[in-house]
């Protein structure tokens, strides 16, 4: 009996220890409850894996016309609704130059709708080009609800015809360009129609400047592009398409000026040659309509080259930034969790900054009670006296005349 009880009472003393251990047990899976509770109050979630593949539709195709001013972009557009309509060819017209006063097509979505470039330039004090660029800026900030209502319409279209401001530099160089190439790029084949005045061309200086800034367009965008010779009713393009594909023949057109922009178009040629293996060209006219036939067909080629080349390239970019993205997002979840975890649940108040401004207003009144008290020592010491001091020193001097011998 003696050892029975023994063992039960050896029984009685481990059982607290075993309901302490318990209870600690069950109040660590307390808190950590509480802090996912916390966690997910505040909308927190866990990083996951995403496969980073993009949803890309094979149709409608986005053609971008961009160009300098004057080399008939706005014709070019008309030609291609034209050659759209007449092929039974289902496209879609975006215009997107706030400052065109009449446009020979007519454009199911038209950035004039949306924003008035006259009150713009009025509002902010601008010139044309800064009224143009504010526009643009203005526009694409809603440039996500352009892009929905193209997707709605995507099993209906073949082809969004996309005209471009006058002044390419605004386009193809500003935060608004970016945005909107970067929004039909990742969301739809997208090619670039570099429009090149083909009798200004003529001159080797000007055919090099264009090929420099199709060069910078291609870089900048990523995408395919398109070298357009626009007017070849004027002047035919056999003579560029010579120059791209020989350099000596544009060497030899370019000797015959002596000067120091020939020798570096000279030079250019050398460097340029690469970049013209990889490059489409076609010569059209946007009066005549010749050469429309041509173009679409090196469209289909460039979508066929962006759905192979360039969505890849895409989507490594687009992984490499969700993955950044999800590197921060944990980051400040760890950070969270480590403050979380060392306030163990309590209230956390943040310092709102007023007991700041009155400590610093406090001690600004001290500065200035003594900045008073050293003035006033400076007073002493440089022999400046009030009144009542200079009446206490003629009573002294009084008594000592009248103890004076």
């Amino acid at each position: 009996m003696d050892a029975g009880n023994g063992s039960g009472d050896a029984k009685l003393d481990n059982t607290p220890t075993q309901m302490d251990s318990d209870s600690g047990a069950q109040a660590k899976d307390k808190e950590k409850e509480e802090l996912t509770e916390n966690m997910n109050k505040l909308h927190i979630e866990g990083s996951s894996s995403g496969s980073g593949s993009s949803n890309i539709r094979r149709k409608p195709v986005i053609i971008l016309v961009v160009g300098m001013a004057g080399s008939g972009k706005t014709t070019l557009m008309h030609r291609l609704v034209c050659h759209t309509h007449l092929k039974d060819i289902r496209g879609y017209v975006m215009n997107l130059d706030p400052a065109v006063m009449t446009l020979p097509y007519a454009a199911n979505i038209d950035v004039r709708d949306t924003v008035k470039y006259k009150e713009v330039m009025k509002q902010f004090n601008l010139g044309p080009n800064g009224g143009i660029l504010t526009s643009l800026n203005l526009f694409a900030t809603k440039f996500d609800e352009v892009i929905s209502v193209i997707e709605k319409r995507a099993d209906q279209l073949d082809y969004v015809l996309v005209d471009t401001p006058g002044q390419i530099e605004i386009f193809t160089w500003s935060a608004s360009g970016a945005i909107i190439t970067e929004a039909f790029a990742s969301t739809f084949p997208t090619v670039v129609a570099y429009v090149v005045d083909t009798p200004r061309s003529e001159d080797p200086t000007t055919f090099m400047s264009n090929m420099l800034y199709a060069c910078s367009i291609l870089y900048k965008t990523r995408l395919p592009l398109i070298l357009t010779f626009n007017k070849v009713d004027v002047a035919a393009h056999q003579f560029a398409l010579e120059w791209m594909e020989d350099f000596e023949a544009f060497q030899t057109a370019a000797s015959s000026d002596q000067s120091y922009t020939s020798t570096l178009t000279q030079s250019l040629s050398l460097v340029l040659d690469e970049f013209y293996n990889n490059l489409k060209s076609v010569g059209v006219s946007a009066v005549s309509g010749v050469g429309m036939e041509a173009f679409f067909n090196a469209v289909e080629t460039s979508a066929e080259e962006y759905m192979e080349t360039y969505k890849a390239d895409l989507d490594k970019r687009r992984e490499e930034k969700q993955r950044l993205e999800e590197d921060r997002r944990r980051e400040s979840m760890d950070k969270l969790r480590r403050d979380m975890e060392k306030s163990g649940g309590e209230t956390v108040v943040l310092s709102t900054g007023l007991k700041n401004k009155e400590a610093s207003k406090s001690m600004m009144d001290e500065e200035d009670e003594e900045g008073e008290d050293e003035e006033m020592d400076d007073d002493d010491d440089l022999g400046i006296y009030t009144e009542e001091e200079d009446a206490i020193d003629e009573d002294e001097d009084e008594e000592i005349d009248r103890f004076g011998f």
